[in-house]
């Protein structure tokens, strides 16, 4: 879970919704297609040149498509492979990563799965943990999948993210609301 969730366009929801249905279809499983794009995503990351590349309207699209075959043939699926001709085909490879967190959102909500971040001042323990996502879980009916990050300035008590939703449980918010309700 980021921070900053991004927004994702339509278009991009579309190509994310056509890697779906490669899923659905049989031709690759969820897990597969996530795996192949996560893949992408670790190269592209540490190779900008790579991106620069595919994003460059002045390279024609018959190199970027060698480029390609020869740097994820031996790793990823021809699927996924021919998926990203397709981005370089229509102008869309700059879309690449939020196309992939919009596959990865659609698998969570097929899977029912919540991922949920946790602000917490000191490192919780696993059986807190559990006791927290037994209790998200049940509130929530789904699969939780926890994210823990630690926030000294929170001072004790938690923060918990869920989605664009946040329940502020925070010694330092109730601190605030406190001094804003004395003044």
């Amino acid at each position: 879970m980021t921070d900053n969730k991004v927004q994702i366009t339509t278009s991009e929801k579309i190509y994310a919704d056509s890697l779906i249905q490669t899923g659905k279809d049989g031709a690759m499983n969820f897990d597969e297609i996530l795996n192949d794009l996560n893949i992408i995503k670790d190269v592209t990351s540490q190779s900008k040149d790579l991106v620069e590349v595919m994003e460059n309207p002045a390279i024609d699209d018959k190199t970027k498509y060698e480029i390609i075959d020869s740097v994820f043939s031996n790793h990823i699926n021809a699927k996924i492979i021919n998926f990203l001709k397709v981005l370089i085909n229509k102008k869309r490879f700059k879309e690449l990563n939020n196309i992939i967190q919009a596959y990865s959102d659609e698998l969570d909500k097929i899977n029912n799965i919540q991922r949920v971040e946790v602000i917490s001042a000191v490192d919780l323990s696993q059986e807190q943990m559990q006791r927290l996502t037994e209790k998200l879980h049940n509130k929530l009916q789904k699969n939780v999948i926890l994210s823990t990050k630690l926030d000294q300035s929170i001072i004790g008590g938690l923060v918990i993210k869920i989605d664009d939703d946040v329940i502020d449980n925070s010694l330092n918010n109730k601190l605030e609301s406190l001094s804003k309700n004395i003044i």
